[in-house]
């Protein structure tokens, strides 16, 4: 099934899941920064963020692989690569749903059954994406801009503020923080692309 590819070790991958039926993923502002804190308590020890996005339904994040050598000293490294990459994945969803239904008074899945990832094989490509995933509130008819989103790492690319992002790789791999902006400003979300549910 297309997006259901193993992960590889220090590979860059578009990962996305999407709420069961038409139900929201974030209520409230406190739902989005909840997420990103168990976000990072799970992810960085699989993976770096280079950006994403946190929409009312589904989510978006561009991510790369850390080295094998790395995993090799995570405490779970008996599982293989992928399967190691794939918990931690379901640690962060499973830990974000059991919060959501207590808060909720909700029972049942959350998530949708499979997550899934996109392998980023090409520097159009990793532009593209990063652009895609900036640009899709945009592209939901949420905003108008891409910097009115206040649940994507668009402003915390260009911030000051720390972060677990990979800033300075974006920003290097746009040429400077200006050509950042420009390419969003003109590259307004009109990409053709599989990376739908």
């Amino acid at each position: 099934m297309k997006g259901l590819i193993d992960f590889e070790p220090a590979t860059y991958y578009h990962v996305i899941n999407h709420a069961v039926g038409s139900e929201n993923l974030f209520r409230t502002e406190g739902n989005y920064h909840y997420f990103l804190e168990k976000y990072a308590h799970y992810s960085s020890s699989v993976f770096s963020t280079i950006a994403y996005c946190l929409m009312p339904n589904h989510i978006h994040f561009l991510v790369k692989t850390h080295s094998e050598i790395t995993l090799e000293a995570h405490p779970k490294y008996k599982l293989n690569f992928h399967k190691l990459v794939m918990q931690e994945i379901s640690n962060l969803l499973n830990a974000y749903a059991k919060a959501y239904n207590i808060k909720y008074n909700r029972k049942g899945a959350l998530w949708i059954d499979y997550t899934k990832r996109f392998k980023v094989d090409s520097e159009s490509y990793l532009t593209s994406v990063i652009n895609y995933i900036h640009q899709n509130p945009v592209k939901h008819g949420f905003i108008g801009s891409a910097e009115d989103w206040h649940f994507s790492s668009f402003n915390a690319i260009v911030s000051e503020k720390s972060t677990l992002l990979k800033r300075e790789d974006v920003v290097h791999w746009f040429g400077g923080k200006e050509n950042y902006l420009k390419f969003h400003l003109k590259e307004t979300g009109s990409l053709n692309c599989d990376w739908e549910y």
